[in-house]
């Protein structure tokens, strides 16, 4: 596995439980320095003060959706590299197409386990 695993890393969803889940996840497979953010905005502000190595953001959010937080992280010249996985409970075509289009790395269908997660992070940092 080609992951440092001392690499921060910011999960966004705006239930409390779900960011619980996927922070035991990444506990799983050896990352300690994991962030938390409720919303879109709240991502991006956390992200003004600290560098990500990845962003794994859930797509339905209010009042900033992961789709919308994608699409300013990609925009901004500052952030436009960082590795970015859309999570979602819907596997609607149009919305892989579009996460796609606006520049996601991989993207995950709820629900979805450790193993899983390792395949879609390993996906983004191939070895």
């Amino acid at each position: 596995m080609a992951f440092d695993l001392s690499m921060p890393i910011l999960v966004v969803d705006d239930y409390s439980t779900m960011i619980r889940i996927i922070r035991n996840l990444l506990k799983q497979l050896g990352f300690e320095n994991v962030d938390e953010a409720s919303d879109g905005s709240a991502a991006l502000a956390k992200m003004q003060t600290k560098r990500y190595g990845l962003v794994i953001s859930d797509w339905n959010m209010e009042p900033m959706t992961g789709y919308d937080l994608l699409k300013e992280v990609r925009a901004s010249p500052e952030f436009s590299k960082t590795p970015f996985i859309m999570i979602t409970a819907e596997s609607k075509t149009e919305n892989v197409i579009a996460a796609k289009k606006a520049g996601v790395n991989n993207y995950i269908v709820k629900p979805f386990n450790a193993a899983t997660l390792k395949i879609k992070m390993e996906a983004v940092f191939p070895g």
